[in-house]
């Protein structure tokens, strides 16, 4: 498994719907999957035009994780993406980020579409209207792609409460 963090940038960033609920869930599902030894992919959309990832998500991804620039919406379009998640070995996704019917849409349609098992968390992806939102996830649901949720995909993850990191992601998702 993989964790994606798409495009969560600038002014942009903050216009998302729920946007404060949004960067939460992202937070808790970026520290499960550091907790968890599970690789992160991040990008930036023309993070020149855009501006850079907000400061409590770049600061829990940089420096061990950097992102990778890209003009393309899809991530998989991007070659740096695609060298990345190839390299990774890694066939299931978890997808994040914004927005949920341009980037995290294209993302996950290819992704889909190149034998990608991808499981988007819906409540840690968003647009600036919900109803934008509310039509990709049901196009994505549509192609045969999971949607989860923040606390739902944490709980896949450890699959017991006997997993040795139990507690220790447990209080990241119950703060």
């Amino acid at each position: 498994m993989i964790l994606t963090v798409i495009d969560v940038q600038g002014k942009l960033a903050t216009l998302m719907h729920e946007h404060e609920r949004l960067f939460a869930n992202i937070e808790r599902v970026i520290k499960t999957a550091q907790i968890l030894d599970i690789p992160i992919l991040w990008t930036e959309q023309a993070p020149d035009k855009i501006g850079a990832t907000i400061e409590p998500i770049s600061r829990l991804l940089f420096p061990v994780v950097k992102p990778i620039p890209k003009r393309t919406f899809s991530c998989y379009a991007c070659s740096e993406f695609r060298k990345h998640i190839d390299a990774s070995g890694r066939q299931q996704v978890l997808i994040t980020g914004i927005e949920t019917h341009v980037c995290v849409y294209q993302t996950v349609r290819d992704l889909n579409r190149h034998g990608y098992d991808v499981q988007v968390i819906a409540d840690a992806v968003s647009s600036r209207a919900q109803i934008d939102k509310d039509i990709s996830l049901a196009h994505m649901r549509a192609m045969g792609v999971t949607l989860t949720s923040a606390e739902e995909i944490v709980c896949k993850l450890l699959g017991t409460a006997d997993h040795p990191k139990f507690r220790e992601v447990m209080a990241n998702i119950k703060r």
